[in-house]
């Protein structure tokens, strides 16, 4: 539109730019330079003071006496980046993200300087997703600082990325993120295409985007991975995977993923393969004893006695003699206590919260015992539920586990075991129904693919993973030449 052109006054730019923003600490600086009147126009909480009073501003009033031009500074002004603009609203853009207006009078465009300085954090250790070994640096709310560490991790021009921005008010810049040569074309249009059509009033969070992105917003299971280390990201780059980047966020998002995917560690990468499938293994049967280990107890108790041995009976039996409640509502109450426990000490400071944690928890289970509330062996069962929910690596599947097994409980003290089999029935049919991206959730379950079960359930040794991953679709299959596995025999 004509009314969002820049006029050739910097006095009516002024006054539009004062009124577009409505910001009191807008600051505006005048230049006379021989027969140049020049404008700068910036938010001074954002840039870098001392770039712009010991090297810009000197440089510009050294600035020859005949009239310059826009075209003739870009090459020569000392700042990383320089963009000619002719635009408002662009201007307002930039403006807020750190970036100084420059105009000449008599000119109706400008620059925009890149001299920012965003308040952000310095790199640290991954809070979230703790490892031993491999890299421990995470990602920040830093963008810029976020690409230059992917960069840092794949030194290759196969790196590619698309910049989008969203939100009509917040006007958040969105990275996606792949490699030429090994993302499927049809994968990375797909991304960008969702975040392209999405319209909303701004955005703060890769944890919103994901939800809006996402193929089923009404399944309780996330079907993009959301992570804060970039080597865990360097890797799926590497299979073939999209990523997509938040400004603001310190989580970058991954797809497409499997279900199976939600349970791997980046750390498995860089131990022994013999403990890193038995380590992923563990955590697969964790899934089983956090979903279904208190239900069985309920179902067991109340419709199932001849189900359990007889020496156990009598313990069974001796620990509930003074319990007054159903198995059901025992199991509830007592799942309920775990997790008030739990998101009291997530949202206490760390040291506050750790210790209420532990102290509570004896506290409670003793008091609970005493009282008469509930049995030894149940809270036993529930504490190792609990203790089985906490071995998965994606805290959101972890969340998603939690609530489920609220309604498995209701279906074992309903139906007894009947119940529980017509819970799972239910999930693992939820689960098939799912996709990520577009692609099969369930793979290599469900189709089939026999060669992906080298890394999932499992991890063979490098030499036996020659081929990238059926579910990216890589135009680029082969990872390791066909001879690689045959040059290690087995000793």
């Amino acid at each position: 539109m004509t009314t969002n052109l820049i006029p050739d006054s910097i006095k009516e730019t002024q006054e539009t730019l004062w009124q577009q923003l409505r910001n009191p600490r807008l600051s505006f600086r005048s230049l006379s330079c021989g027969n140049n009147s020049l404008l700068l126009a910036y938010l001074p909480y954002l840039i870098d003071m001392v770039t712009l009073q010991q090297v810009l501003l000197p440089f510009l009033e050294r600035l020859p006496d005949e009239k310059i031009t826009p075209d003739a500074l870009v090459g020569s002004l000392p700042v990383a980046r320089v963009r000619k603009t002719t635009d408002y609203r662009q201007v307002t853009d930039y403006l807020v993200r750190g970036w100084i207006y420059l105009q000449i009078e008599g000119v109706d465009s400008g620059l925009l300087l890149f001299v920012a300085n965003i308040p952000s954090r310095s790199l640290g250790e991954a809070q979230v997703e703790v490892q031993i070994f491999g890299p421990q640096v995470s990602f920040t709310e830093a963008l810029e600082t976020n690409l230059g560490i992917l960069q840092s991790y794949l030194p290759t021009d196969m790196l590619s990325n698309v910049s989008i921005t969203i939100g009509r008010r917040s006007r958040t810049n969105v990275e996606v993120c792949y490699m030429e040569e090994l993302a499927d074309p049809e994968n990375v249009q797909t991304v960008v295409q969702r975040v392209r059509e999405l319209d909303v009033d701004g955005l703060i969070d890769s944890g919103k985007l994901v939800q809006l992105i996402d193929d089923n917003t009404f399944s309780i299971f996330p079907q993009l991975i959301m992570t804060e280390r970039p080597d865990y990201v360097s890797e799926a780059l590497l299979e073939g995977k999209v990523i997509v980047f938040v400004e603001g966020s310190p989580f970058a998002i991954m797809g497409p993923s499997t279900f199976v995917d939600f349970f791997k560690s980046n750390e498995d990468l860089y131990i022994r393969w013999q403990m890193a499938s038995f380590i992923r293994l563990l955590r697969f049967l964790a899934l089983f004893v956090s979903l279904f280990f208190t239900a069985i107890y309920v179902a067991a108790l109340t419709f199932h006695y001849e189900m359990i041995p007889s020496a156990l009976l009598v313990s069974l039996v001796k620990s509930r003699s003074k319990v007054p409640f159903p198995p059901l509502f025992e199991a509830l109450l007592l799942e309920m206590i775990i997790e008030f426990l739990r998101e009291a000490g997530a949202r206490l400071p760390f040291k506050v919260g750790q210790t209420m944690g532990i102290v509570g928890g004896i506290v409670i289970g003793q008091a609970a015992v005493a009282a008469g509330f509930t049995s030894n062996i149940l809270i036993m069962i529930v504490a190792l539920s609990a203790l089985a929910s906490f071995t998965f690596p994606s805290y959101m599947m972890s969340t998603a586990v939690r609530i489920l097994r609220f309604p498995i409980i209701l279906l074992a003290g309903i139906w007894g075991g009947f119940g529980i089999m017509l819970g799972a029935s239910f999930l693992l049919i939820h689960i098939l129904r799912q996709s990520s991206l577009g692609r099969p959730f369930f793979l290599p379950f469900f189709p089939f693919r026999l060669r992906d079960f080298k890394n999932s359930l499992i991890r063979v040794p490098f030499y036996n993973l020659g081929k990238r991953p059926a579910l990216t679709r890589s135009p680029d299959n082969a990872r390791l030449p066909d001879e690689a596995g045959k040059k290690r025999p087995i000793q």
